[in-house]
């Protein structure tokens, strides 16, 4: 059974000062500039991002220090761990062989502002925004620290009446449209009995050949039967550092970190479970690896991303070279997104594209969700390919695919009203009201209706009682992995060695045949078209 309640000396401060969302909402209307339209996104408010090479880096952080004082704050230059860089010039590490490092840029105030006009508070927006227009430059590798989100339907923390809590205990602020889907019995998240056995896997492989593997990075993986440690793998290290989170506060084991003590578990709480589950029910061959970037409240910082992405990218390389302590991964799932607020070619850091390219370079096939907020404006990482009409600056390749998906009702007759849409969304899989694995989170046991007779304890469903290992929900967050999942499946056993050429094309050949059979699969059972 698992402990759902809170780490050992866990006190009502930790609970407080983890139910702040970190991050703030950027008004398009502060510090505008000429000829750049932002667009509201969530980001980390006292810290950049800058990826420019070496020259334009120096320059780009002079530019920032300079009008930073006419705020009264200062920067301060760090790697992605927050270790600092000591001078503009210091150069940080590369993430990747041909993928430059990134400084992260905190912005803080040593003391009061100069004028009573300036905010005390350090914000990276007015910095990023004023540097650009009294600099008469775009700063192009320079930009915000974004906040991500894993989102299930109804658990956006910024999107949300109040991020605290519902407007109103008994019924979501609309309890119709797309909030439906956060209902229970509607496709929200809900315990549920799954009759049967777990899917069946087959027996030893042939010589010389593994099985393939699938990477969900999200909030974790939490116990579960049909998730054994033969099958997950749950801890990654890159030369003995780990990779990802590995604080107390993990959403897969204990399942009411945050908010209030109402029996209520977190709103993400088993969401890299449900994950693996979908995996583990489309390809019961495949291998799991999991890796916990995201808290309790289902936020992912940009600069942890990007430094947790380029350690996974880093096992694979090793792995594809036969370098000693690399890994094996095929498919890489991401149910989580952010929105940029300039997204147009030369005004967002392409650090997140060049990583993802750098993985699909290795053979290696990304999966993208692309987000339940029921509009069409791109998200990010799941528009990062060259689609229809697209104005990213990205050009077609050759290498491993990169796929965005939507979610389509349990029918497939129709899109899933909560999934985003548009051409930037590549295919459209089952993602809603969908069955997977739950860690055994007690939550609220209180049943509402209670009446004993014959000696039994007689009740009605505990809607927060998640100790069968099922439950039922809706997301992209489900349907990215189901593909992801039928990924893995169409490419069977892998070879062991990681030759770059073989009698079948190699790892990248490989995987662009399986990805187009999966994505066939896909577009056949897709109804939705009107």
């Amino acid at each position: 059974m698992v402990d759902s309640s809170q780490p050992e000396n866990w006190t009502w401060r930790d609970r407080a000062a983890g139910s702040v969302p970190r991050g703030r909402t950027l008004d398009p209307t502060v510090e505008p500039v000429p000829g750049i339209q932002a667009f509201p996104t969530v980001y980390v408010p006292d810290r950049l991002l800058v990826s420019s090479d070496r020259k334009l880096r120096e320059e780009h952080l002079r530019d920032l220090d300079e009008v930073a004082a006419t705020f009264g704050w200062r920067i301060e230059p760090e790697d992605l761990r927050g270790r600092p860089l000591r001078g503009f010039d210091a150069e940080p590490q590369p993430l990747l062989p041909g993928v430059p490092g990134v400084t992260r840029v905190r912005v803080v105030a040593p003391g009061e502002a100069p004028d009573a006009d300036s905010p005390l508070a350090p914000d990276a927006w007015r910095l990023l925004q004023r540097t650009r227009r009294l600099k008469k430059t775009r700063l192009e590798g320079v930009g915000l620290d974004h906040v991500l989100a894993i989102d299930p339907v109804g658990v956006n923390p910024f999107t949300r009446t109040n991020p605290f809590t519902r407007t109103n205990p008994f019924t979501r602020t609309n309890p119709f449209g797309a909030d439906e889907y956060a209902e229970p019995g509607w496709g929200g998240r809900q315990p549920i009995t799954r009759l049967g056995a777990a899917p069946a896997r087959s027996a030893e492989l042939k010589k010389g050949k593994r099985r393939p593997v699938v990477a969900v990075l999200d909030t974790g993986c939490g116990v579960h039967e049909w998730l054994p440690d033969d099958i997950v793998t749950r801890k990654l290290d890159l030369d003995g550092v780990p990779i990802g989170l590995t604080d107390a506060a993990d959403p897969e084991r204990f399942g009411d970190l945050y908010g209030q003590l109402d029996g209520e578990i977190d709103p993400v709480a088993g969401h890299g479970t449900f994950i693996a589950g979908v995996v583990r029910q489309i390809a019961p061959d495949a291998d799991i690896v999991s890796v916990r970037l995201a808290d309790a409240l289902g936020l992912v910082e940009e600069s942890l991303l990007i430094r947790t992405l380029s350690e996974v990218i880093e096992l694979v390389r090793r792995h594809a070279v036969g370098q000693a302590g690399g890994m094996a991964i095929d498919v890489l799932n991401l149910s989580l997104g952010y929105y940029h607020e300039t997204p147009e070619d030369g005004l967002y850091s392409r650090t997140l594209y060049e990583l993802l390219r750098s993985a699909r370079e290795l053979g290696v096939a990304v999966v993208c969700s692309a987000g339940n907020d029921a509009i069409d404006r791109p998200s990010f990482p799941a528009s990062l390919w060259p689609w229809p009409g697209a104005d990213n600056g990205i050009a077609p390749d050759d290498l491993a695919e990169h796929t965005s998906v939507g979610a389509l009702n349990p029918g497939a007759m129709s899109v899933a009203l909560f999934s985003n849409v548009g051409p930037w969304v590549r295919a459209y899989a089952l993602g809603a009201a969908v069955v997977s694995c739950m860690p055994a989170f007690e939550g609220g046991r209180q049943a509402s209706s209670r009446e004993d007779l014959y000696d039994r304890r007689r009740l009605t469903i505990a809607g927060e009682d998640y100790r069968g290992g099922f439950a039922t929900w809706s997301g992209t967050s489900f349907a990215a992995p189901f593909v992801a999942g039928l990924i893995a499946a169409e490419l069977g056993p892998q070879p062991l060695s990681a030759p770059t050429a073989t009698a079948d094309g190699g790892p990248v050949s490989r995987s662009r045949k399986a990805t187009r059979a999966a994505l066939q699969l896909v577009d056949r059972g897709d109804g939705s078209r009107v």
